[in-house]
Order: structure tokens, then sequence, then C-alpha cells
């Protein structure tokens, strides 16, 4: 009874990881998102270490989160492993408001981001 198993989505080779409701906007995690992609995974970690920007801790997590997917669940070599897919998309908007001048109102957006990153094992060169 129940169900069929859902086809996997990734490739054999591929392990993935989700961040959600990560608070800031899109723009700003897809800047450094952005820098990580197509880099090794050892390369990103140590990107995302020592670099200046704030998010950088979440985009950390998210990306060890998907090495450890890959070691444990796909069984792939972490040495091989490079960043595939580094994307950022809107969750949702947080509406507030502050009282302004002559009765008037200014509206404050406190957007929220999800995160997805696909890291691959590079393919053996003879």
């Amino acid at each position: 009874m129940g169900k069929k198993a859902a086809a996997r989505r990734f490739a054999d080779n591929e392990a993935m990881a989700y961040g959600k409701m990560i608070r800031t906007s899109p723009q700003k995690i897809n800047l450094v998102a952005e820098s990580i992609r197509g880099k090794s995974c050892e390369a990103a970690l140590n990107d995302l270490t020592f670099s200046t920007r704030r998010i950088a801790g979440e985009v950390k997590k998210v990306l060890q989160s998907a090495i450890a997917n890959a070691e444990n669940n796909q069984q792939l070599d972490i040495d091989r492993l490079y960043v595939a897919e580094a994307s950022a998309g809107r969750a949702f908007v947080m509406k507030r408001w502050r009282p302004r001048a002559r009765g008037r109102t200014g509206r404050i957006f406190k957007p929220f981001s999800n995160l997805t990153i696909v890291v691959r094992e590079r393919e053996e060169t003879a």
C-alpha cells in the first residue's frame, strides 16, 4: 500500500543540501553563492571561512551539510567533490511598518531566502 518511492532527482555522483528560511535577501546570498560555484569544496570552505560577508557563515553550514550528505548517503570521495550548483531563491517577506511624520507610515521589508547547494564528484582522469 501507499505511494511508490519517488525517483531520485540527482545523479549517483551528486548530493544536495537545502537551507530554508535564511534571514537575508536572495540577492545578497547569491553574491556569496556565485563566489563558490565551480570551486572544489575545500577551496569553497576556505573562501567562506574568511569571507567578510555576514551571510557567509550560513552558506558555509549548508555547504558542509551537502558534503556530509555526499559522504554518508552517497559514499562519495570528499576529496574529489566540487560545488556544481549554488542558487538562492525567495522564501517569504515579513512586512513591518514604522510611524513617520504627518500620520504616514514607512514600510519595512524583512526578506527570507532559500539556498540550494549541489556538490558533484569529479570524474577520474586516467
